[in-house]
């Protein structure tokens, strides 16, 4: 009896043993069948909408390893960056946002200068490169893709690189930027940042002055997409109530999931709906984590939320890839963009949604902007200029009228100053030389 108890056991086990490890394997077989299957639908559908990526800090990485110096390097490939054409295919980034960035270290001395080599290095790359079409409008953006370019946008991070200056604002538009961020880690006299880094400008209170307003008005002129990534949250309110045209966050994440302060709170999400803006979700680990280490469910979780706070109509990707160190596990350079669609699929995103994701919001927005600039087209450009009180800058020239004889005041008091020198030397000596005939 023992024995055939025994048996039974022995068989029952070993049944059981048999049925589990089929089922681990039909599950294993399934789990790699659905891998496949969403990972195919995740590249299928970038096939059919392309990413348009809304930051990239390319440039400043070749400022920085190579000089600006597009002869030394081909782009197809490049060593110690996340970016480069080959890995932009890869990925399904059918246009990217390429910001020019200078350091808040060059305000109020050389930001102008450099803003515009680095916005010379872009455009010689995307032009240099066939693979490359700078574009300028929402129209052209499109065509690129019809043409099976890589649409290079121009964007300016950080307004102390206009050095409060409309005028200079308008040049940059001619030389096809496209957006600009109102600050970065510093403020500058007219807005704030979100960053304590750098607070040689304290707005106490005015958060976006005057002159910020008539900033983000000429902005609407021009049909330039005004961003507020890096602005603090009351400068961003003050922006999103003020702006004639939609607005964007380029690179930034939420709040709700890691309290940072470049990301952005619920409140401002819901001002951001109102305005009919775009949130680009920044991939850079500290946003997405709030540590040095993120995985894809984590960034994930950032597209969940905003999703369920304002729509994914108001959602789209700027991954901030060459301006951050550190991104998440699976999400390490441009490339691996089809992982993170594919995890959005795994948790029940529409092909709908992201799509618009993908590119038809920023779509959307770039061609409200252009619809705003075409309904102030009889706007002349402003002529508001800063109070030089505000700038408290030793290195601007100041300029007097002229007196009659067209000369600066200044220069006219030194010319008089000359002139009068050699007479009253003349009438000392006329002085001297009667007193000593007198004596004599």
């Amino acid at each position: 009896m023992n024995m055939l108890s025994r048996k039974t056991v022995k068989s029952v086990s070993s049944s059981f043993w048999m049925q589990s490890l089929v089922a681990l394997v039909v599950f294993c077989l399934c789990h790699l069948v659905c891998g496949y299957s969403e990972r195919d639908r995740a590249h299928d559908l970038m096939s059919r909408y392309p990413l348009i990526d809304g930051h990239n800090d390319l440039a400043l990485q070749l400022r920085i390893l190579h000089n600006n110096r597009l002869s030394q390097i081909d782009l197809h490939n490049v060593s110690k960056v996340a970016t480069d054409i080959s890995r932009l295919q890869a990925g399904h980034v059918q246009a990217q946002v390429f910001a020019v960035y200078v350091m808040c270290g060059a305000q109020q001395k050389d930001a102008v200068r450099l803003t515009l080599e680095q916005i010379d290095v872009v455009r010689r790359m995307c032009t240099e490169y066939q693979d490359f079409e700078l574009v300028t409008s929402a129209q052209e953006l499109k065509n690129s893709e019809m043409r099976h370019k890589i649409a290079c946008l121009i964007s300016v991070e950080g307004g102390h690189s206009i050095d409060s200056s409309l005028p200079t604002l308008r040049m940059l538009y001619q030389l096809g930027v496209r957006s600009m961020a109102l600050t970065h880690t510093c403020n500058t006299p007219w807005a704030e940042s979100s960053s304590k880094l750098y607070n040689v400008f304290q707005r106490q209170n005015n958060s976006l002055t005057e002159f910020g307003k008539a900033v983000v008005d000429e902005m609407n002129r021009l049909g330039m997409i005004v961003d507020v990534s890096h602005t603090s949250w009351d400068t961003a309110l003050a922006v999103l109530k003020h702006s004639k045209a939609s607005v964007i966050f380029s690179h930034s994440s939420s709040y709700s999931i890691c309290n940072h302060s470049r990301n952005v709170p619920d409140w401002l999400l819901h001002e951001l709906k109102k305005n009919r803006g775009l949130i680009m979700v920044n991939l850079h680990s500290k946003f997405i984590s709030c540590r040095d280490e993120a995985n894809i469910s984590r960034v994930a979780d950032h597209f969940d939320y905003i999703k369920k706070m304002i729509g994914a109509e108001s959602i789209g990707i700027g991954g901030d890839f060459e301006g951050a160190v550190g991104f998440p596990k699976g999400l390490e350079d441009v490339s691996k963009y089809p992982a993170l669609i594919q995890e959005l699929l795994q948790r029940n995103w529409t092909e709908n949604e992201l799509a618009d994701v993908l590119r038809r919001n920023f779509l959307r927005v770039f061609e409200e902007v252009e619809r705003v600039r075409d309904q102030l087209s009889s706007k002349r450009p402003s002529e508001i200029q800063i109070p030089l009180e505000e700038v408290q800058n030793p290195c601007r020239l100041v300029l007097t009228p002229p007196d009659v004889k067209g000369l600066p005041s200044d220069q006219n008091s030194s010319s008089s100053a000359e002139h009068r020198s050699p007479c009253l030397l003349i009438l000392v000596t006329v002085l001297l030389l009667s007193i000593l005939f007198v004596t004599e």
